[in-house]
């Protein structure tokens, strides 16, 4: 294939080892190009980087580095944009740390749309799964695409909503985009690829290591014109993502949830810290002062349309997890009885039952 000396420059800038991206931005702003860094003497080098890393660069771009990139490359769905790019997120690039470089499978169409981040716990109970869907699909339809982390749980649950609509959806990984981390993402990957488009500053073949992570949630926070935290625990990395919007100075949004949920916990703190409070998707977009149309919002606390014993059953049940013997108390009813009504409930999709012998109402 036909090599473009320039992109080949920016890979082996980003590839250097032990320079990193302040680095490498020190060495742009000193000589203007990835090219005129590698034309440098050594000695001009030493005067902004280490001594060891100045001689790596003084030999040349590595081809043994950059060639399994370009071979990546070949594959017409995927893309590097870097940071002379016209595609490259304008909004991440007025961001304090913008990667170098961005390794992308999918729509480059998609970087620089209006774009909302949905995060929240890899731990979600049903109801917060079933809010992050609806919440992404009402705000896609709206035409925000929908960013988050590609993470079990929330992220997951906002992809999946968010490619149901009009918007599409960005998942911003923390390893190379040759691997999908968890795995059991595999076919929501492919769906992003597809559809929507996967993003990652890291090399082709960088693992899931533990780092990677808090330093992916600044280009989910970067991309978009603020941060929904659907569930939280008070240790979630979603409430990094948060932290970085505020310093980004982009809007945090947060649902509220049961005062005795671990995972609403980290919402709550965000709302005493400022966070919008929000109860639909049409109060996300009246805060951001959009002029979004939204045909059809499907709010996640919307009424259920039941009548007779399965309602009475569900004001029993309330909106926090119930064990079998506190319905018993507060409906009156036996255990049979209960259980006939109960299974009847979730089968229609009203509640789901979780771990402890609990129940909870999803609408």
């Amino acid at each position: 294939m036909k090599v473009d000396v320039s992109l080949e420059a920016w890979l082996a800038l980003s590839l250097a080892r032990g320079l990193g991206g302040e680095g490498a931005r020190r060495l742009l702003k000193e000589f203007g190009s990835p090219e005129a860094v590698f034309a440098a003497p050594i000695s001009s080098l030493r005067s902004v980087v280490k001594a060891e890393i100045a001689a790596e660069i003084g030999e040349g771009i590595n081809r043994d580095a950059t060639a399994p990139v370009l071979e990546w490359l070949e594959d017409g769905n995927n893309h590097i944009i870097t940071l002379a790019d016209s595609d490259y997120p304008q909004a991440l690039l007025n961001t304090p740390e913008p990667p170098l470089l961005l390794y992308v499978k999918g729509r480059l169409d998609l970087l620089n749309s209006t774009a909302l981040a949905v995060v929240g716990s890899r731990n979600a109970t049903p109801q917060g799964i079933s809010n992050a869907e609806a919440f992404a699909k009402s705000l896609s339809d709206a035409g925000l695409c929908v960013i988050s982390g590609m993470a079990h749980g929330i992220d997951a649950a906002a992809h999946r909503g968010a490619l149901r609509g009009q918007g599409s959806s960005i998942g911003v990984v923390g390893t190379g985009l040759d691997k999908v981390y968890p795995a059991a993402n595999r076919d929501l990957a492919h769906a992003l690829a597809g559809q929507g488009a996967l993003i990652s500053e890291f090399p082709l073949g960088t693992p899931p290591l533990p780092a990677n992570f808090p330093r992916r949630n600044r280009i989910i926070s970067g991309m978009s014109l603020g941060c929904l935290v659907v569930e939280a625990s008070l240790q979630s990395g979603s409430l990094i993502t948060a932290r970085l919007a505020i310093e980004q100075g982009r809007d945090v949004f947060a649902i509220p949830g049961s005062i005795h949920a671990p995972q609403s916990k980290g919402c709550h703190a965000l709302l005493k810290q400022g966070a919008k409070l929000v109860e639909s998707a049409q109060d996300v977009l009246e805060e951001l002062g959009s002029t979004f149309v939204t045909p059809a919002l499907n709010s996640a606390s919307q009424d259920i349309d039941m009548k007779g014993p399965g309602a009475t059953l569900l004001d029993h049940l309330g909106f926090d997890p119930v064990d079998m013997d506190t319905l018993r108390i507060r409906s009156g009813l036996t255990i049979a009885e209960l259980s006939a009504m109960l299974l009847s409930l979730e089968l229609g999709g009203h509640i789901n039952t979780i771990p402890g012998g609990l129940y909870q109402r999803i609408h």
